[in-house]
């Protein structure tokens, strides 16, 4: 079976979990605390703030955003499930408007036209490695005092012109899970260049304890913390840290070999008119987390997606979350039919570090065959 994706990690990642685990300190300290500094360094943000996943930090992102029960959060349907569901674990609403059909990404003018009184932030998804028009999303932002809360789960590295996003919105967050750019088996990070709330989401993510355990565990006195506000237990181990330390030093090179993959198959599949191949605007950067490709055929996506199993080629989709059971009883204002479109047409390649040619030449035989 070719997999949809392949975990690229080595002995790097190996003994620098070793290491911590022999280290005699798990949870979150100084490995967790590089970790963070190389990917605020990375984005070019003043802070970075390690979770467990991407989801938690969507949800401490959006209560540092003041998001508040009753409000409401202007976000794509066309996501992973998580996106909205973070909403939903702030007590408001997630009001989902369409995306461009190119791109995959929020509409921005769709955005401006669903702000309503009870609208507290705006939550943009970078999906599948392109970022998100964020500037035009930032501008509504700010015309109408709205915080924006970026989902870039599968996106670290993707850049508008020479910036990279994570250093573009109030809050973005992004994944380490084994799909994502990089991984650290779970995990997730926000950044930030707000003082205040980076300071507030570090507290958040340990039961908001006035002191950290590893300021307690490294003086001689008495500390008594306090807690001045709900928090909860989202915190990266130092384990997990240090894989992610390993991984950053290898950014550049797994964000040019997706790249590499991403253009030999757009050779490979240039000439089938049974398909649209990936869009990149120009002056963005995408770094093909996944390398999505749009039909153009009659044959319903699940025929092709069933037929590419049949010769051990893996495939994914993409949800409409509106169509899903929890989402059918919200309520819509919007019509999203691109959203509804992509997610009847599009699958998910694979696409992974240590795609052979021999595999990348079998996925595309196999597509061909499944499209006949």
């Amino acid at each position: 079976m070719i997999p949809i994706t392949r975990l690229s990690v080595g002995e790097a990642e190996a003994t620098a979990a070793a290491d911590a685990v022999r280290s005699g300190w798990l949870s979150t300290g100084k490995r967790v605390q590089q970790f963070e500094s190389m990917v605020a360094d990375y984005v070019g943000a003043k802070h970075a703030i390690a979770t467990n996943s991407c989801t938690t930090a969507l949800h401490l992102a959006l209560i540092a955003a003041g998001v508040k029960p009753g409000d409401e959060v202007i976000c794509p349907s066309f996501s992973f499930i998580a996106t909205a569901n973070a909403v939903l674990y702030a007590g408001a609403t997630p009001v989902f408007v369409d995306i461009a059909p190119d791109t995959f990404n929020i509409s921005p003018a769709l955005v401006e036209a669903a702000i309503t009184p009870r609208t507290s932030a705006i939550l943009p998804v970078s999906q599948i490695g392109l970022a998100a028009d964020i500037p035009a999303v930032m501008s509504i932002a700010r015309r109408h005092g709205l915080k924006v809360v970026e989902d870039a789960a599968p996106s670290l590295g993707t850049r508008i012109g020479e910036a990279r996003i994570g250093n573009l919105s109030d809050f973005t967050c992004f994944s380490f899970d084994p799909r994502k750019i990089l991984t650290t088996g779970e995990g997730g990070m926000i950044t930030t260049n707000d003082d205040e709330a980076a300071e507030r989401l570090r507290l958040m993510r340990a039961h908001s304890a006035s002191v950290s355990a590893t300021a307690r565990h490294a003086t001689n006195d008495v500390i008594l913390e306090n807690y001045p506000e709900i928090g909860y237990n989202y915190k990266m181990t130092d384990i997990q840290g240090a894989i992610g330390i390993a991984q950053m030093g290898r950014i550049d090179e797994i964000i040019e070999e997706r790249r590499r993959l991403a253009d030999r198959y757009n050779t490979l599949l240039n000439d089938d008119e049974r398909i649209q191949l990936p869009y990149e605007p120009p002056g963005y950067r995408h770094v093909f987390q996944s390398y999505c490709i749009r039909l153009l055929t009659k044959k319903p996506q699940v025929a092709v997606m069933s037929d590419l199993a049949k010769q051990d080629i893996a495939s994914r989709r993409i949800l409409a979350i509106h169509s899903e059971p929890l989402y059918q009883k919200s309520r819509f204002d919007f019509l999203l039919p691109e959203t509804e479109r992509a997610s009847k047409e599009t699958i998910l390649l694979p696409m992974f570090v240590g795609l052979t040619d021999a595999e990348q030449d079998e996925v595309v035989q196999g597509l061909r065959k499944a499209l006949d």
